[in-house]
């Protein structure tokens, strides 16, 4: 059964930096575009950024463009997610999804990763 494993999260300051890694099993984690999306207390989740198969394509929320990068090692069916000079409002529980091929609809989902940043 293919899972998704979010790791990297954790306590810091603003300004600081985070990365995030979400480690997937099975074989063809390599066809897949890969997401980022977080969830604050109290609101909906919100997308972040996702990354096309190859690594060549990706796409930001406008709230993280320029301090977030989405990566991905496909020999490590790993994908990243490096957060820079972090705000408070991004405290949040950050998601790894991968997106279905046929529905184009994120269908399988990690456990989540808490990132707090203080002010």
């Amino acid at each position: 059964q293919v899972q998704l494993v979010e790791s990297g999260g954790g306590l810091v300051q603003a300004g600081g930096s985070l990365r995030l890694s979400c480690a997937a099993s099975g074989r063809t984690f390599g066809s897949y575009v890969m997401g980022w999306f977080r969830q604050a207390p109290g609101k909906e989740r919100e997308f972040v950024a996702d990354i096309n198969w190859s690594g060549g394509s990706t796409d930001y929320a406008d709230s993280v463009k320029g301090r977030f990068t989405i990566s991905r090692d496909n020999a490590k069916n790993t994908v990243y997610l490096q957060m820079n000079s972090l705000k408070p409002e991004d405290t949040a529980v950050y998601y790894c999804a991968r997106k279905n091929v046929i529905t184009a609809s994120y269908d399988l989902w990690g456990q989540g990763t808490q990132v707090t940043v203080s002010s």
